[in-house]
């Protein structure tokens, strides 16, 4: 992971999520930040280029990182995202999200839910109330359901390696008991395989709210960030459209990382 795309359209949800890649990755010298910058109309990529240097420079101000800006003219966001990242061979995208219902806010919602679908890359989702408070705690959360050949071993690994973060590995279902069963003792040790290098702590919840128990073990264990796998029914979906997505995504300061096996 050498680089890591921002996409910024000036709103204050996106230069949120500049200003936490740019604390994440301060002292990062290997890694290279770069702003984009989508114009949809000729106008906006007169004036662009200028709004884009000037928070170029508060950033590097502020944080002492280095950054470079690339502005664009087009008017499909995903598409030329996508075309961007490939490019610069970008390991990471990192993009904003609000629960506000101005017209510019909720575009930018609607885009990084569209780009977390995608198989690209892996998107960090920044909610517009997240502070960078240091990457210490990381959870991932699955289904330990045939965990050797679904879990994303490689990209979750290159994070964890980026940022050096405990990892706390959760499963919530309503049938678990004092002992596991020997199933997810099986699916456990797949996760031990794939991540043994990191001494994993692993977590199985008795509850029936899924996103209840994230949120929970995630106050409890002060998470930083929480990893989720996109499946063909991806745990995000059901996040996205529960009460609860509000909870750990909107409401909540943890930002959630989405990696496609």
């Amino acid at each position: 992971m050498n680089t890591v795309i921002v996409p910024v359209d000036f709103s204050e949800t996106s230069i949120n999520a500049a200003n936490y890649a740019a604390q994440l990755l301060t002292g990062r010298d290997d890694l290279k930040i770069i702003l984009f910058h989508l114009s949809e109309s000729d106008l906006d990529f007169v004036t662009a280029p200028e709004r884009l240097d000037e928070l170029i420079a508060k950033l590097t101000s502020d944080y002492g990182v280095g950054i470079e800006g690339v502005c664009q003219l087009g008017s499909n966001f995903i598409e030329q995202l996508e075309k961007q990242v490939k490019a610069t061979q970008a390991g990471l995208v990192i993009m904003g999200i609000t629960s506000r219902s101005e017209l510019a806010q909720v575009f930018v919602s609607s885009n990084t839910l569209k780009l977390a679908e995608t198989k690209v890359c892996p998107v960090l989702i920044v909610q517009e109330t997240a502070k960078f408070t240091g990457i210490n705690n990381v959870m991932l959360a699955s289904d330990f359901k045939n965990v050797y050949y679904t879990t994303p071993a490689e990209p979750i690994k290159a994070f964890l390696k980026t940022f050096k973060p405990a990892l706390h590995i959760v499963n919530v279902n309503s049938e678990h008991y004092i002992a596991i069963s020997e199933q997810y003792e099986k699916e456990k040790q797949a996760f031990v395989d794939h991540f043994a290098e990191f001494n994993p702590e692993f977590y199985f919840l008795r509850l029936y709210d899924v996103e209840e128990g994230l949120n929970l073990l995630a106050e409890a264990k002060g998470i930083d960030l929480i990893i989720t796998i996109q499946h063909e029914h991806p745990l995000l979906t059901r996040i996205f459209k529960t009460d609860h997505t509000k909870k750990i995504t909107y409401n909540s300061s943890v930002p959630v990382l989405v990696v496609h096996e």
